[in-house]
């Protein structure tokens, strides 16, 4: 891995959350994934989104505070600010059953929220992709996309669409939409306040059980090669 790929780890940085530009967050899991299709480095802003990448960050001297979109960090920020500045928002991803259930409780905690549209994130063409691609940017034109298909399929989605000329602000969000299909605060306060959310996810998801205990061993291996090399 060459200098400019591992820099990325560097460019976690503090915005105005409604800039033009594609935003990711990503934790060990996900950076595993991405590091060698070289997808981050095309993103215009990437958060740190995990407590213990934080933690292992700190270490390294390079100091990152834990942002991630759901209700424990930026999403009410994001949703608030459409509201206020009166932008229009598209939704994508999960399945049919937890995006309109996701719908009600968004519109339900914010009322004058503008939704020009929403879909499912499985495609079984690809070009029913690109279709939706070309309408999102030529007719709809949202000025904030909220995009939940699971890495790497959600950075591929995002890099299409500033490929494409996309010109508002756009988010990839992982799993939030189906966490808050019935109910706007997913994680219990408790283990929110104590940083324990991945193990709420594991009791709530089973199906994590082998990521954060397989996987997530490797990642931070991968993770930890390459904070050596960026300090040498």
């Amino acid at each position: 891995m060459n200098r400019k790929e591992v820099n990325i780890l560097e460019k976690s940085k503090t915005v105005g959350f409604l800039k033009s530009g594609i935003y990711t967050f990503i934790n060990p899991y996900s950076y595993s994934l991405l590091r060698k299709k070289c997808l981050l480095e095309n993103f215009d802003f990437i958060f740190v989104d995990g407590i213990s990448l934080v933690k292992l960050l700190s270490f390294f001297k390079i100091k990152v505070d834990r942002v991630s979109f759901d209700m424990t960090s930026i999403a009410n920020v994001v949703f608030e600010d459409i509201v206020k500045l009166n932008k229009s928002l598209y939704i994508l991803g999960s399945d049919n059953k937890s995006l309109l259930k996701f719908i009600k409780v968004i519109e339900n905690t914010y009322p004058n929220i503008n939704i020009v549209g929403y879909r499912n994130g499985f495609f079984e063409k690809e070009k029913q992709k690109e279709e939706l691609v070309r309408t999102l940017v030529d007719t709809l034109k949202p000025d904030v996309i909220v995009v939940g298909m699971g890495t790497p399929l959600q950075e591929k989605f995002l890099l299409d669409l500033k490929l494409t000329g996309f010109l508002g602000s756009a988010y990839t969000c992982g799993g939030f939409i189906h966490q808050t299909a019935n109910k706007i605060n997913y994680y219990p306060k408790l283990f929110d306040k104590f940083n324990l959310r991945w193990l709420y996810r594991m009791y709530d998801e089973p199906k994590l059980v082998k990521r954060y205990f397989l996987y997530y061993p490797k990642a931070f291996f991968y993770m930890l090669s390459d904070l050596i090399m960026l300090k040498r």
